[in-house]
């Protein structure tokens, strides 16, 4: 094998999991929108100085890290802008439904590239898409796919 192509596949072979890294202004909110309110669980911690300063966290087979800014440190200009978090799941009209029930300001979901599409955002404005594949049709909203379900059983 050349050596080239010896050195990608140990790369392709090496490599494990792509896991975001969020700052955040503000960690305990941060904690409260990713645990109570998406179901996420911390795995992992840094405290430093009696303050929790960085953390794991999971939900099935999905994890991101957030770390809070040292006092000062917190850039001026929004984060997040332009980024996407894309989780594929089983059901995430399920999700919609279980993240609207703990209060949690979500868009209403809509299909698109054949998955139905439920967006959020952090409350330091990164934007999450919990996604899940639909033969729906392109473009259409929940609300509109139920009605459409109704006037068929009519």
């Amino acid at each position: 094998m050349p050596p080239a192509a010896k050195t990608e596949t140990e790369t392709k072979a090496n490599i494990q999991q792509a896991v975001p890294f969020f700052m955040v202004s503000e960690m305990e909110r941060s904690l409260r929108f990713y645990v109570d309110g998406l179901g996420f669980e911390k795995t992992k911690e840094w405290i430093d100085e009696g303050k929790l300063r960085w953390c794991w966290l999971e939900l099935g087979g999905a994890a991101l890290m957030l770390q809070d800014y040292k006092p000062g440190r917190a850039p001026a200009e929004k984060r997040g802008v332009g980024v996407s978090v894309c989780f594929q799941c089983r059901d995430a009209l399920e999700l919609y439904r279980q993240f609207t029930s703990r209060g949690l300001q979500v868009q209403e979901p809509f299909v698109g590239n054949n998955m139905w599409v439920t967006v959020l955002a952090d409350p330091d404005g990164y934007k999450l898409d919990f996604e899940s594949p639909t033969d729906a049709p392109e473009e259409i909203t929940l609300s509109q796919w139920e009605e459409r379900s109704q006037s068929a059983k009519s």
